[in-house]
C-alpha cells in the first residue's frame, strides 16, 4: 500500500505539470507573489511595523506558508472524487490511497517550496534565526492536517450537494484570506475582535508558529491543542460521511441530477 501511495503521489504532483520540478517552482512563485502582495499592502496601510521584533520576511512566511498549505490541502482532498472515479476501476486502488496521495502530494510540494525559499533567502541575506524550528515545522504539519480534515468534510457532502459543497469550499478559502490572522498577531487584537477569529484553527496555528519562530513573542490567547482536536473531530466525521457516501454511490449518481 505504501508503494501504491508513493506512485499515486508522484502521479498527483505530475498532474499539475509534466515536469515535477516545474510544479514545485510554480508553487514557489505563488508563495513569492503572495509575499510581495502582502508586503505592499501592509506597507501602504502603515502596518509595516509588526508587534514582533525580528525578521520581517519570517513574519510574512510564518503566515503565508501555513495559509497556503492549509487551503491547498482543503482543495486537494475535497477534489479527490467519489467512488465512481475512473481511477477506482483499477483493482489495487481504493479511496484511502487516493486520499493519502492527494494529502501527501500537497504536503511534499509545500515543504519543498519552503526549503527552497528559505535556502535562497539564507544565501542572499544571511543566516536565519528561528527560535524553535522543529515546533514551527510542527505547526505547518498541523495546518496541513486540519486542511485535510476540512477537505474530507467537503468531500463527504459533495456527492449529495455538489454545488453547495463547492460554494462552501470557496467561501471557506476566501474567509481564510482574512480570518487566518496572517497579517497580524493575536495578542494585539482586542477581545471583541478576537471572537471573530477564535473559531479558526488556522488562526491558532499561525499565531503559535510565530511564537516558535520569534524569541520575543509569546502567544497568550491561542492554542495549538485546539487545532489538533478540531482536526481529529473533522477527520472522524468526514471518514464516516465518506464511508456512507461510498456505499450509496453508483455510476448513475450524477445522471439523476
Amino acid at each position: 500500500m505504501a508503494e501504491l501511495v508513493f506512485h499515486a503521489v508522484v502521479r498527483k504532483i505530475r498532474s499539475t505539470h509534466s515536469n515535477a520540478v516545474m510544479a514545485i517552482l510554480m508553487n514557489i512563485l505563488q508563495v513569492l507573489v503572495m509575499i510581495v502582495v502582502f508586503y505592499l499592502i501592509m506597507s501602504f496601510m502603515g502596518l509595516r511595523v509588526a508587534k514582533i521584533r525580528g525578521d520581517y520576511f519570517l513574519y510574512l512566511m510564518s503566515g503565508i506558508m501555513l495559509f497556503q498549505c492549509h487551503v491547498k490541502s482543503v482543495s486537494a482532498v475535497a477534489g479527490v472524487g467519489t467512488g465512481n472515479n475512473p481511477m477506482m476501476l483499477h483493482s489495487p486502488m481504493n479511496m484511502m490511497v487516493m486520499l493519502l496521495s492527494s494529502a501527501f502530494s500537497t504536503l511534499y510540494t509545500q515543504i519543498m517550496s519552503l526549503i527552497v525559499i528559505l535556502f535562497v533567502y539564507h544565501i542572499a541575506r544571511g543566516p536565519l534565526e528561528v527560535q524553535e524550528p522543529a515546533a514551527a515545522f510542527g505547526m505547518l504539519v498541523l495546518a496541513w492536517f486540519t486542511g485535510c480534515a476540512v477537505g474530507l468534510l467537503f468531500l463527504a457532502i459533495k456527492p449529495w450537494f455538489p454545488t453547495v459543497a463547492e460554494i462552501l469550499k470557496n467561501i471557506y478559502r476566501r474567509m481564510n484570506m482574512v480570518f487566518s490572522g496572517k497579517m497580524f498577531v493575536a495578542n494585539a487584537l482586542p477581545p471583541f475582535m478576537l471572537k471573530m477569529f477564535d473559531w479558526n484553527p488556522l488562526f491558532h496555528l499561525i499565531d503559535q508558529c510565530r511564537g516558535f519562530v520569534f524569541r520575543n513573542y509569546f502567544p497568550r490567547v491561542t492554542s495549538w491543542e485546539y487545532a489538533v482536536w478540531v482536526g481529529i473531530v473533522l477527520v472522524m466525521i468526514g471518514l464516516m460521511g465518506e464511508y456512507y457516501t461510498r456505499r450509496q454511490v453508483s455510476k448513475s449518481w450524477f445522471a439523476r441530477r
